[in-house]
């Protein structure tokens, strides 16, 4: 992706950031921006190209600085950034984890610590933050979530470096810092943040590792590796699951155990290695189904039969197994939370995939039609990813009615 590629996408980010804080849809916003302009030419479908960073909205940033009630000049500040402009920042976007973090090793004390004696409460309200973090992004988008994420991972640093500590809250600095480095590393991510995610993955394994925290260590290289193998570095995802799933080990808990699989059976389908892929789906649902063994950790609290259900079915649906996919993700989505809409648009794309490869278009279409719906308003690269994917696949069906109308009414995405 080109620099300039990035930084539109950046800018499509913050627009859609103000939009959010105004409580306004797409379409609510199309429409107040028609009102503040007296005319009726801006549409929802602009306003997601601009949140995609497929436009930038140059005659149209003073009725933005209107509707949004933002100085103009901050507009216009953002619409520089997102042309290339190198004297240029991004309001209100963080900084990437390298401006954040100081040289060196980021998780050295300094010689001289100059901030106050810490104990275990500190350790438990950073948890505590971390933990919200996670509940946050359970129902939130990455776009809306990596400034406070990013803004908690280096207050953590900064705690971590620059307090005076006993070895024991040290450890428990660091573990928290490497459960930091993982979430904001997904959240990255989920926002096309991909450097950042990868930074402040490597991060948290460096933390996890000096706070002996073996299973956390492989929590962190088992996100990195499905990182790098939804981006296009499969050989390098794999030897990271796999890495994983050894680091973690037979004694590790035996949820976490299931994921590390689930992940490493992702990894061997995109390597195209079926057979792999079966095993390890098959060691994550025995690992779940076992009672004994340590308590699983706090982070692994979202891992549940229903998940391991929804990677198979991911998974058959990759390996072109329509009528094993179909099944699962209509029961999962038939009893999943409407509140996490990130998640129902990526699972029914899935779904639309799978019923385009089972000869059902007219159901894939009625699918596909509700992931664009979901995601229109999500700040989520993962999202608008897979609604690419899905409009690809109906593609094959233009002489279907419905495929055709759904590629007629959003085939500009592809464009994106």
């Amino acid at each position: 992706m080109s620099n300039t590629t990035e930084r539109r996408r950046e800018f499509g980010a913050y627009l859609a950031r103000l939009r959010r804080h105004t409580g306004r849809s797409q379409a609510q916003l199309a429409a107040a921006l028609c009102a503040a302009s007296g005319t009726h030419s801006i549409t929802r479908n602009e306003v997601s190209r601009w949140e995609r960073g497929a436009r930038v909205p140059e005659t149209w940033l003073r009725f933005l600085a209107v509707v949004f009630e933002v100085p103009l000049s901050e507009l216009e500040q953002a619409a520089a950034y997102a042309r290339g402009d190198t004297l240029a920042t991004l309001p209100g976007v963080a900084a990437t984890l390298a401006d954040l973090l100081p040289e060196g090793d980021v998780l050295e004390p300094l010689a001289a610590p100059c901030g106050r004696r810490i104990g275990a409460t500190a350790v438990a309200g950073l948890a505590a933050r971390v933990h919200g973090l996670r509940l946050a992004d359970d129902v939130l988008a990455g776009g809306d979530l990596i400034s406070p994420a990013f803004r908690e991972l280096r207050a953590a640093v900064r705690l971590y470096r620059a307090s005076e500590h006993s070895e024991a809250t040290g450890r428990g600095l660091l573990a928290q810092i490497g459960e930091l480095g993982q979430i904001a590393g997904w959240i990255a991510s989920d926002a096309g943040r991909g450097a950042e995610a990868e930074r402040a993955y490597r991060l948290g394994i460096s933390a996890a590792r000096q706070a002996g925290d073996g299973v956390l260590v492989a929590q962190l290289a088992s996100s990195l590796g499905y990182h790098l193998v939804n981006n296009g570095r499969e050989r390098e995802g794999l030897e990271l699951t796999q890495a994983a799933v050894a680091e973690a080990g037979p004694d590790a808990p035996a949820v976490t155990r299931a994921l590390f699989l689930d992940r490493l059976a992702w990894a061997h389908t995109h390597a195209g290695e079926a057979q792999p892929v079966l095993r390890a789906l098959g060691k994550a649902h025995a690992a779940m189904d076992t009672t004994d063994g340590p308590p699983a950790p706090s982070w692994a609290y979202w891992v549940s039969h229903e998940e391991l259900e929804i990677m198979d079915a991911r998974v058959f649906t990759e390996l072109r197994r329509p009528l094993r996919a179909v099944p699962l993700l209509q029961d999962v989505l038939g009893r999943y939370e409407a509140t996490h809409a990130r998640e129902v648009a990526l699972y029914r794309s899935w779904l639309a995939v799978a019923l385009a490869d089972a000869n059902e278009p007219e159901q894939a279409a009625e699918e596909a039609r509700k992931v664009i719906d979901t995601s229109g308003d999500l700040s989520s690269e993962r999202t608008a990813a897979r609604a690419r994917a899905v409009l690809h696949r109906l593609k094959e069906y233009e002489d279907v009615p419905e495929a055709r109308e759904v590629l007629t009414d959003y085939g500009h995405l592809l464009l994106a």
